[in-house]
């Protein structure tokens, strides 16, 4: 407790507030035999809704994939903390429709200074705790400097074989915009930074997951097995996100989470829900890829069924995000659709939550990997298959923690509502002494570009509100996690 104070103290003379008194009391959950501790929200910062990058364009859509850069992360001498984030956007401002928005990542500076009192801070004064700076933007092209699109696959690109199965260089089939455009199509989610530079998207189109150079040219492909795939009733991929197939993931509901355990190199990657034969929407699919080499196509070494959270009234919260803990422990974010931006202003769950496959069957290179075989019939899962173990953690959108801040739950829809759609999550660890298991918790929004004074492929647009891109930042205890987040970080 008293390294918390300390904290907040240290940060005190960055803002105008009142003295800091205990910090809000601490949640705790069991998981495996571990307990994890949520020590309440410590830092808000945003990104205004009509700041614009180097291209011209509308700085949005954020908190679709975030990461702290390593190498970046340091505790400065007055006891707050600065860093890099890599942000991703995904397909761009596409309200109305899918637009040809050219693949990216920015990268923007932080400083965050953590409060840990419990007296409420003006909605000005709390973006004092996390100031973000815009930095640069990396454009995304494929391997012959082409640049990718947004647009909505309505065509196929034959596959193309490279020097052999075990290139990689070699292509499957990939979503391309039109025969007559026929940029590879990518609605980029989750992003994980190589500590060579190069980094890994995953892609909801496809769903694929693509190896980029640090320069931003693609490097590498994967393609998930069948079952993954959207396939018609004869076996051909449709790529489209406007409807959903017959087999395989769902519209929109692609690998929309992605991870690395950067202890034994491996990639994994979450889709957002159930596929359409698994007959549950709440029973999505972790996939594991071994990516210790990256010289030869990469193998699919498991594959686990992990269960969503589901309303009373029977409504699924999809994942957004997925971070690696520690071996076989993940934090995901599962939420509703509510909050600034979104459907309205009722949230009812947006979670930052637990799950471990420790004790979960792997379903890799089976029966199940084919879409003739459901891994959940009749929305039941299949005899033999145990998912992965699910506990809720850490509420996002807890009224008395955003209150702290100046932000709130319900009426009125005001930039001072929580976002609605929260997809990006980060680790940093504290660096308290006799607190060795203590992390600030990145999550980060997507604002869908949503801004009154909006530009979108150098045309001006009115999207009739203004959605700021919103970041939060908890205090955790995660025991287990310290040799994976100093490692992802270059610490």
């Amino acid at each position: 407790m008293l390294s918390l104070l300390l904290l907040g103290l240290l940060a005190q003379s960055a803002r105008s507030s009142p003295a800091p008194r205990a910090a809000p009391s601490p949640v705790s959950v069991s998981l495996g035999g571990v307990t994890y501790i949520n020590q309440g929200l410590v830092a808000f910062g945003l990104i205004p809704s009509n700041a614009t990058e180097s291209t011209g364009d509308t700085l949005g859509g954020l908190g679709s994939a975030v990461a702290v850069k390593p190498g970046t992360w340091r505790m400065q001498a007055d006891g707050t903390y600065a860093g890099t984030l890599v942000v991703q956007p995904d397909r761009g401002f596409n309200v109305l429709t899918t637009i040809d928005y050219q693949a990216r990542r920015h990268e923007l500076s932080f400083v965050l200074s953590p409060y840990t009192g419990s007296a409420a801070l003006s909605f000005a004064d709390a973006q004092k705790t996390l100031k973000l700076t815009y930095l640069n933007t990396t454009l995304l092209s494929e391997r012959n400097g082409t640049k990718t699109s947004g647009l909505d696959p309505q065509a196929i690109r034959a596959a193309d074989p490279g020097f052999g199965a075990a290139d990689p260089t070699a292509d499957p089939q990939m979503p391309i915009a039109s025969l007559n455009e026929p940029h590879l199509s990518v609605d980029a989610e989750g992003i994980v930074i190589n500590a060579d530079g190069t980094y890994w998207l995953s892609d909801e189109y496809g769903p694929y997951i693509y190896r980029f150079s640090a320069a931003g040219q693609l490097l590498q492909t994967i393609q998930p097995p069948e079952a993954i795939l959207p396939l018609s009733k004869k076996g051909k991929l449709n790529f489209t996100s406007e409807d959903d197939p017959d087999t395989g993931r769902g519209a929109n509901q692609g690998f929309e989470g992605l991870t690395l355990d950067p202890l034994t190199n491996t990639l994994y990657a979450i889709l957002q829900s159930g596929t359409i034969q698994d007959g549950a929407a709440q029973f999505t699919r972790l996939l594991a890829y071994d990516v210790s080499q990256l010289d030869v196509a990469v193998p699919l070494i498991g594959e686990w069924v992990v269960p969503l959270p589901v309303s009373s009234g029977g409504k699924v919260r999809s994942t957004s995000e997925l971070h690696f803990v520690s071996p076989g422990v993940f934090l995901t974010l599962a939420r509703d659709g509510n909050g600034h931006g979104g459907s309205g202003t009722d949230v009812k769950y947006k979670h930052v939550d637990l799950f471990s496959i420790a004790n979960a069957t792997s379903i890799a290179h089976t029966d199940f990997d084919s879409a003739a075989t459901p891994v959940a019939p009749k929305a039941k899962l299949a005899k033999g298959v145990t998912a992965a173990a699910y506990a809720s953690f850490l509420d996002i959108a807890d009224p008395a923690g955003l209150a702290r801040f100046g932000l709130h739950t319900g009426d009125p829809d005001d930039r001072t509502l929580i976002n609605a759609k929260w997809e990006g999550l980060a680790l940093a660890p504290a660096g308290v002494p006799g607190a060795p298991d203590d992390y600030f918790l990145f999550v980060a929004s997507d604002n869908d570009f949503i801004s009154t004074q909006g530009v979108s492929l150098g045309v001006p647009f009115d999207a009739g509100e203004d959605v700021d891109s919103q970041f939060l930042v908890f205090r955790v205890t995660l025991p287990g996690a310290a040799a994976g987040v100093k490692a992802a970080l270059g610490l």
